[in-house]
């Protein structure tokens, strides 16, 4: 809004001191960050203070690890903390005219609803199971789809190839400004926008992958065919991604820290494909208007920072399904709409084991009681940050002989996040 308004200040000809500076992206990451997280730290103590008011506590299940049943009644429901946070700034300082801010903003707005309406079934109803699996999967896969269609069909989602600067002196004092059409800017000497299903992958020539290359059929139905299982791909990746981190809150600050390290990453990943200059020098796709996305990633990054200062160990405050869901939303529309879906087994590891060790888990169980009438299991406990909590279960993987205290759990999944991150960003330049 403040954006907006300096905007129309100027079409009007006011010029008041400063103005200037929203028209950089740079400039407008930052104010979101900083608003972000000051949003976060003084207004989630007053929600906290209502969530207490209103006896809204987490229900906790006595698995037998230790510290667990400390937590009970700890106030839950603190993604809506996380959720005031990230809207407020985008709203404020983010072009509520682009197309990828309006699709983030709808996509968090769905996944707090769907985390929120589990989390009042669980608390309010006093229904444990919360909202059944299959609506839960359903209500993901609409808004996957929703995406997926608004990639296909939305003129303003395109990218630009063939990109040859010869004037980058030119282009750099400008690049950062939203107010320019980097298209039409001198020093571009050939640039083709087209409609594509191309995304980016590491370690072939250029980055790029083609999903069309899975499409047994050529001609018209191979093009149908192409943007089809393109979004098939986005529906999977944003539904895995929502459950990854919901899967990965089970520990104080984990899926917190863990989402705001892959916030950050994204938030690059977005400036540089929004950049016409950064794109050209890394080879990589250039997306006109995806610069945009680095702002919203930045109030993200904001409130989950502000909002650990109350879900460290030991949490003053959960973020509940309301919160956890939202950001693995989030995660995935952001990285299928810079094209960079690819990269999350890499970048999101952490979710991705997380996921995979309950898969695997779920499976070998399973089996193992039809083959030898008693399930077995892989891991001592699933999730796999509660197998480092357990000791004395019988499981393929004993490793640690001892349980770890949960801050160092969780410090140690910050560590191999953060390592994950930079490999992803080297990833870049790996071909």
């Amino acid at each position: 809004m403040i954006y907006h308004l300096v905007e129309y200040f100027k079409e009007i000809g006011i010029d008041l001191p400063g103005q200037g500076l929203f028209g950089y992206l740079s400039f407008r990451a930052i104010a979101a960050f900083t608003t972000a997280l000051l949003i976060s730290i003084f207004a989630g103590r007053r929600i906290i203070g209502w969530i207490q008011k209103k006896q809204i506590g987490e229900e906790i299940r006595d698995l037998g690890l230790e510290g667990q049943m400390q937590k009970k009644g700890t106030p839950t429901m603190g993604g809506i903390i996380i959720f005031i946070s990230i809207v407020v700034p985008v709203l404020l300082f983010g072009d509520l005219t682009n197309i990828y801010n309006i699709l983030l903003l709808v996509s968090t707005i769905w996944f707090f609803v769907i985390g929120f309406a589990d989390d009042y079934i669980k608390v309010f109803r006093k229904n444990k199971e919360g909202m059944s699996e299959k609506m839960k999967l359903a209500s993901q896969g609409l808004m996957g789809l929703a995406i997926g269609l608004a990639v296909c069909f939305n003129g303003d989602i395109v990218v630009r190839e063939n990109i040859k600067v010869s004037d980058t002196v030119v282009i750099e004092a400008l690049a950062d400004s939203t107010s320019v059409d980097h298209g039409e800017m001198a020093g571009v000497e050939k640039m083709d926008v087209i409609k594509s299903t191309k995304t980016t992958i590491p370690f072939i020539k250029n980055h790029e992958f083609d999903y069309k290359w899975l499409s047994p059929f050529k001609g018209t139905f191979g093009w149908y065919c192409k943007w089809a299982i393109y979004v098939l791909m986005i529906i999977i990746v944003i539904t895995a991604c929502s459950n990854g981190v919901n899967l990965t809150d089970g520990m104080d600050g984990l899926a917190t820290g863990s989402s705001a390290i892959v916030g950050v990453v994204l938030g690059i990943f977005a400036w540089l494909s929004g950049n016409i200059v950064n794109a050209e020098y890394l080879n990589i796709m250039y997306i006109p208007g995806s610069g945009e996305v680095a702002v919203f990633m930045s109030a993200f990054v904001g409130a989950l920072i502000g909002f650990l200062w109350y879900n460290s160990f030991p949490a003053q405050v959960f973020m509940g399904d309301t919160g956890s869901l939202m950001l693995g939303g989030i995660i995935g529309v952001c990285a299928v709409l810079i094209r960079k879906e690819l990269l999350l087994p890499v970048l999101c590891g952490i979710f991705f084991v997380e996921s995979l060790s309950v898969l695997i888990q779920r499976f070998y169980f399973k089996y193992t009681k039809r083959k030898y009438g008693e399930g077995r299991r892989v891991f001592k406990m699933a999730p796999l940050h509660h197998h480092y909590q357990k000791e004395g279960i019988p499981a393929l993987i004993t490793w640690p002989k001892k349980a770890l205290p949960e801050a160092k759990i969780v410090t140690r999944f910050w560590i191999v996040g953060m390592i994950l991150a930079v490999i992803t960003i080297a990833l870049l330049k790996v071909r």
